[in-house]
């Protein structure tokens, strides 16, 4: 039996990860500010704390981890990471976050270590056409993310690689494109455009509009939480550091991704743009090295994970409404 160690398994990717590392019998211990908020933890052992304060990292990481995930993070969707308005604070909580877990990790002689970046890394000059955008991983640099977030999702990724090459530790680190799935954030202003496409849409009648931020003809591509599970798996497992992407290359508009919500739900729905933060005007995974690698790439189509996402958040807007 492993022992592994899930920081942020409080959150929408950390708790599936949990649940998945107890299917295949490890010792899991979960950390984050909150327990789960639609589910129960999977994990054997959970603390509540605060990773920015290295003393609380010392009493966690207090042994030797086989594998450690560390999906911790100051986030959220385009409401809060692209207004501006909490810049400082993306920067300085994940930045120190991920300092405190590395030196006590380090100190700790944990070795293999998983770090979620993002495709907000990538810079905004490849990703001006909807159409063509470009997110290969040696496209990162000359580094130019167009938020705070992808600056500091940049300098950690550094931050890790430094620390292998210097100190012996295995890092792995993906960059991940935009997860959903159900039992994550779909009303709190933190949500990701496919759980607010579909709250808008489970709470419309037939023939309603519904507001999208900008002309909705920015490209995405969205990977399902499954999906996301057995990249990461895969990848902190391996021999590779990365970073590697964990997306999907089925691109869309997200006016195109509203089509395919309306259609699931049997709805006509039109669509109301109205202004807002859109982020960079196209983005999609690249899978070729990972593919080349690490042989993974995503099995199902994003109208299938959309389906199980939307069926859990009709469920939640009724029972909210």
């Amino acid at each position: 039996m492993k022992k592994t160690l899930v920081l942020g398994a409080g959150g929408f990717i950390g708790s599936h990860l949990v649940k998945r590392l107890k299917s295949e019998g490890n010792w899991v211990r979960g950390v984050d500010l909150k327990f789960p908020r639609f589910a129960e933890t999977h994990a054997d052992d959970f603390a509540i704390g605060d990773l920015r304060d290295p003393a609380f990292v010392r009493e966690i990481i207090d042994q030797r981890f086989d594998e450690v995930y560390q999906l911790a993070a100051d986030m959220g969707g385009a409401g809060y990471i692209f207004t501006g308005e909490n810049d400082a604070n993306v920067m300085h909580n994940s930045a120190t976050i991920n300092l405190n877990v590395l030196d006590i990790a380090y100190k700790r002689n944990v070795k293999r270590i998983f770090y979620s970046s993002s495709a907000c890394i990538y810079p905004e000059y490849n990703q001006l056409d909807p159409d063509n955008p470009k997110c290969s991983e040696d496209s990162a640099y000359p580094a130019a993310p167009d938020s705070e977030y992808g600056w500091e999702k940049l300098f950690s990724e550094r931050l890790y690689l430094a620390y292998g090459r210097n100190h012996g530790m295995e890092p792995r680190i993906a960059r991940y494109h935009n997860i959903f799935g159900p039992e994550g954030s779909w009303n709190d202003g933190k949500e990701k455009a496919p759980a607010a496409i579909c709250r808008k849409v489970a709470l419309a009648k037939g023939g309603d509009d519904i507001e999208i931020w900008g002309d909705g003809k920015q490209t995405r591509s969205f990977l399902y939480v499954d999906e996301c599970l057995n990249g990461t798996t895969r990848l902190l497992r391996s021999s590779e550091t990365g970073p590697f992407n964990i997306g999907s290359e089925e691109m869309v508009t997200i006016n195109q991704l509203v089509d395919i919500v309306a259609d699931i739900a049997g709805k006509k729905i039109g669509k109301h743009h109205i202004s807002g933060p859109t982020g960079v005007r196209g983005r999609n995974s690249d899978n070729r090295l990972i593919e080349e690698k690490l042989g993974w790439s995503p099995s199902d189509s994003l109208r299938t994970g959309l389906e199980k996402t939307y069926g859990w958040i009709e469920q939640q807007v009724r029972a909210n409404h």
